[in-house]
């Protein structure tokens, strides 16, 4: 197999012209290659410039997760430290783990940050939403947000092997005078999404009322118990 480095976008649209199957820190692929047979050509993003930012409002999706540190909100920045060993945050990628992971454990902090994704195709790069690249599978090029006021990450304690554990996701943004909040859960495979405007001055209750009324409603007892426990923490914090 020949892996193609390219240093610029236009190299890399070549690369993917010409038949390159894209791949971050083949983490995930490296077996199924093996059992499969591998691509005669691979493509990586790692030495171009825009899938490297690192920034307060923006992350390149060739960025190793054991460089995602505090420049980053926390609820994306506890996402990638909670992702595997240590050995595997020095390997994946931030476009590896939302785009080819099955877990996919930064898919819910990026869509609590109302993250935009920007992916590369042979024709070029675009601008989309999360829904769109985790369905399509799309080269990621890089994500961007809007700074958000707070933010935080919870994951379940789950023993190897095991089933995926429950993944609480919470952000708030300024909103005309107050803040809307976005949650999102991984529950099994599954991601699950709500969010809710918080006038300023607003108790919690009525928030997690409304919350209630989305998506998130429909989880689990257990599940809506920690969406409420870590919604309370955030809204706490904003006061």
């Amino acid at each position: 197999m020949l892996l193609r480095l390219p240093t610029s976008l236009s190299e890399a649209r070549t690369c993917l012209a010409e038949g390159a199957v894209p791949v971050g820190g083949a983490t995930l692929v490296w077996g199924v290659w093996q059992r499969d047979g591998f691509p005669e050509q691979a493509v990586s993003l790692r030495h171009v410039p825009e899938a490297n930012v690192l920034e307060r409002e923006a992350l390149g999706g060739a960025v190793l997760l054991h460089r995602v540190d505090d420049r980053v909100p926390e609820v994306l920045h506890r996402a990638a430290g909670s992702v595997g060993t240590g050995a595997v945050r020095r390997t994946a990628t931030v476009g590896g783990n939302i785009v080819g992971s099955t877990l996919r454990c930064l898919l819910p902090a990026a869509l609590v940050l109302d993250a935009r994704a920007t992916v590369l195709d042979r024709d070029g790069t675009y601008e989309t939403n999360l829904a769109e690249v985790v369905a399509k599978r799309h080269l990621l090029l890089g994500l961007r947000w809007r700074e958000p006021a707070a933010s935080g990450y919870h994951k379940a304690p789950a023993d190897p092997g095991g089933p995926p554990p429950l993944v609480v996701a919470t952000a708030a943004h300024a909103e005309d005078g107050g803040h809307r909040l976005r949650v999102a859960v991984r529950d099994g495979h599954e991601v699950v999404t709500g969010s809710a405007a918080r006038p300023a001055g607003t108790a919690a209750d009525p928030v997690l009322r409304a919350l209630e009324r989305t998506d998130l409603g429909a989880l689990p007892p257990t599940a809506r118990e920690v969406v409420r426990r870590e919604v309370t923490a955030l809204l706490d914090r904003l006061t």
